[in-house]
């Protein structure tokens, strides 16, 4: 993702202290912390790209309430804690309000009064509502939006329509209020301790159509205390206060980041972040579902449906699209047409290789063999873009140059445009091949492999697997530098090495196409300090020329990255060194989430640890974020050792959990049509509820 724009949510808000984001699926609002939505702000409540209310403001006697605290209960919702300002010459206020917001696919607010005083209090309350339609491009961006629509008050209703009727809106209220073009009023006479409410729900209108809301299924699912997501996936549990607290916030948000562009339930996937991503994003959403497998593999399953169905079919320079090629990002705002790349974008190289290593791993994990044979020809479209578009050169390697000076210039995971650099600091020029593009590549030929190999092509499977082999050993011959230690962080349009030490390998690590020689090298180097902030992997060496601890991409710290590292250490646990820097690593992601009330942010600055604590905010980082939400479950199957075969009936446990974590508990894995409880401290573990005829028939292995 790049220019991603201001967000600080936290739990709870000290009063003054940042905006407050709320986030279910393709809704959202952006909020003071007194619950305002204010005009002339990115502010506003926004769904499927599109500002639906820009204005959204209480007033009591005319005057804003003044804030307490925000706590944000789950992703979706949050209660404001606020007073009515005392009277002139008087220090306290006796009327307490609170406003209690849900969003999905709409928005609820409740509003009490409380009286806490002894005498009854009369009230007017306003409510200021405005909507502008706005394109969600151009309020990230400041821009200014010429009013394109028209309100009208009927009741206790407010209708707003925009002019081509594209988007509208309906507010409906409780507690009689009167309505006019501008919102809601009420007046209300509260007894000595006693209380007032209106309940206010807001409705999306596209193209004519009253959208349903979503809020209405949280609400009810609360209420029954069953039949939510969370309560049908596995639940995860961990003997480590902070490492419990930072799993419970992932999967709510996780749960709150889940979004559909179809009405076909098997294609849910995860939106890559609020406020500014709330779509699909190839990369985002690949990576996100493989580390959320433990938790719910239908994540991926669904995502990979999806972006089948938008994989590109022709040559277009203004979308960088190519047969075959796997989206990057999809837009679904009244001005999508303008923003980077149209609606559909391409401008993606890693996408494609990880739809098909992730089709592999969804085949391992138990993916239904008709769903697998259904995404067969989609993965085979982006093995053949592999070849033809992505090594123009037919050197191997996959490579990426933007169409036009539209696109983006970098278009790995690093994609902003200073992102790939030499140690000196020097831009990259384009071509360019990325490590872990490489490594992602070695991993799909090896998918490809064994999928052929389970359906009987064994021709394919050896093409594969042989493709697969060359490109391990001209990796290694091309990217590693043995004077440095490290592998390049890509080859430049001359075949030069880009010889920054940067976290990209690890990526590599996670892959397998590093030979164990060359990984014990790239283990001393990330151990070191200036790669090791103590709060996570830096993306860039503080050595590098480049160096920026408050850079997007040069310094920062990315809790996915860092996940992804951890992941790739454990894969060469036999290496020395390697166990002990991933539950380093570990521990340095969990103090920073604990410091950010559990949340791991997209990323915060790289700065040392032992210098800075608490870590230091970027102050344009996503919150919640799908990867960086995702993260802690990989870490998890990471140090669990957890690899499950379901077509060879196997499932795999090596344990090297640390210390601190106690034993860490699995319940609800899926395997074969039973529900796994997977129990495991330090080096040690136990499966419960393996189906008693397959442990005898089928070889089932824990090691």
């Amino acid at each position: 993702m790049t220019n991603p724009a201001p967000l600080n949510a936290s739990e709870p808000v000290p009063h003054g202290q940042g905006e407050v984001t709320i986030v279910e699926g393709t809704t959202f609002s952006i909020c003071a912390p007194n619950g305002d939505m204010n005009p002339g702000a990115a502010q506003g409540l926004f769904f499927r790209d599109t500002r639906i209310v820009s204005c959204w403001q209480l007033r009591l006697d005319g005057q804003p309430p003044q804030p307490l605290q925000v706590v944000d209960r789950d992703a979706f919702a949050a209660r404001f804690m606020l007073r009515r300002p005392p009277a002139p010459g008087h220090a306290d206020s006796s009327l307490l309000v609170v406003r209690e917001r849900i969003v999905g696919q709409g928005m609820r607010e409740v509003i009490t009064l409380q009286n806490v005083g002894y005498e009854p209090t009369m009230i007017t309350l306003d409510l200021r509502v405005e909507t502008d339609f706005a394109d969600l491009f151009a309020v990230k961006e400041g821009q200014m939006v010429p009013s394109v629509t028209h309100a009208t008050a009927t009741g206790v209703n407010l209708v707003f329509s925009r002019s081509d009727n594209s988007r509208g809106l309906l507010v409906h209220a409780t507690g009689e209020p009167t309505s006019s073009h501008n919102g809601l009023s009420w007046q209300a006479v509260i007894p000595g301790r006693g209380r007032w409410q209106t309940e206010i729900e807001v409705h999306p209108v596209v193209e004519s159509r009253r959208i349903e809301p979503r809020f209405r299924d949280h609400l009810a699912a609360e209420d029954a205390d069953d039949g939510s997501w969370r309560r049908q996936v596995s639940a995860i549990r961990v003997q480590h206060d902070g490492m419990s607290l930072v799993l419970r916030r992932s999967v709510r948000d996780l749960d709150a980041l889940r979004i559909s562009i179809t009405d076909e339930a098997r294609q849910t996937f995860v939106a890559a972040g609020a406020p500014w991503f709330m779509t699909l994003f190839g990369r985002d959403s690949l990576l996100t579902s493989w580390m959320a497998l433990p938790l719910d593999p239908g994540l991926a399953v669904g995502t990979l449906y999806t972006l089948a169905g938008l994989q590109g079919r022709k040559v277009d320079p203004r979308t960088d699209e190519e047969p075959g090629r796997i989206l990057h990002e999809l837009r679904l705002g009244p001005e999508s047409a303008s923003a980077l790349g149209g609606s559909h974008y391409y401008g993606t190289i890693d996408a494609g290789p990880l739809f098909v290593a992730l089709l592999g791993e969804v085949w391992r994990w138990g993916a239904a063999e008709s769903d697998v044979r259904a995404l067969l020809p989609a993965a085979d479209g982006v093995l053949n873009w592999m070849q033809v578009y992505g090594d123009r050169d037919g050197d191997g390697f996959v490579e990426y140059r933007r169409a036009t000076d539209r696109g983006l210039f970098n278009q790995g995971w690093k994609d902003s445009f200073d992102g790939i650099n030499d140690a000196a600091g020097r831009l990259v020029e384009p071509p360019v091949a990325l490590a872990e593009v490489q490594g992602y590549a070695y991993a799909a030929w090896r998918a490809r492999a064994e999928l052929a190999e389970a359906f009987g092509d064994q021709a394919c499977a050896a093409a594969c697997t042989e493709r697969a082999d060359k490109l391990r050993e001209r990796f290694a011959e091309a990217f590693w530098l043995p004077d440095e230690g490290y592998f390049a962080v890509a080859l430049d349009g001359h075949k030069r090495p880009m010889d920054a030490l940067t976290s990209n390998p690890g990526h590599c690590l996670w892959t397998g196409i590093v030979s164990d020689e060359h990984a014990a090298q790239l283990v001393q180097k990330f151990a070191g300090a200036d790669m090791d902030s103590g709060f996570g992997l830096r993306t860039l060496s503080e050595r590098m020329g480049a160096y920026n601890p408050m850079s997007y991409h040069n310094g920062s710290v990315w809790p996915h990255d860092t996940a992804l590292c951890i992941a790739g250490l454990m894969r060469y646990a036999h290496v020395p060194g390697a166990v002990e820097l991933a539950h380093r690593l570990a521990d340095g992601l969990i103090a920073a989430a604990t410091a950010f009330g559990g949340r791991l942010p997209e990323l915060y600055c790289g700065f040392p640890a032992d210098v800075y604590r608490p870590p230091v905010p970027y102050p344009t980082s996503c919150s919640p974020q799908a990867w960086a939400s995702a993260a802690p479950l990989l870490i998890v199957r990471a140090f669990l050792g957890l690899d499950l075969d379901v077509p060879r009936r196997s499932i795999v446990l090596r344990p090297r959990l640390p210390e601190s974590w106690g034993t860490v508990t699995v319940d609800r894995l899926p395997f074969l049509g039973a529900k796994l409880r997977i129990s495991a401290k330090g080096t040690e573990a136990e499966i419960k509820g393996l189906p008693e005829s397959s442990a005898a028939e089928s070889g089932l292995v824990a090691e």
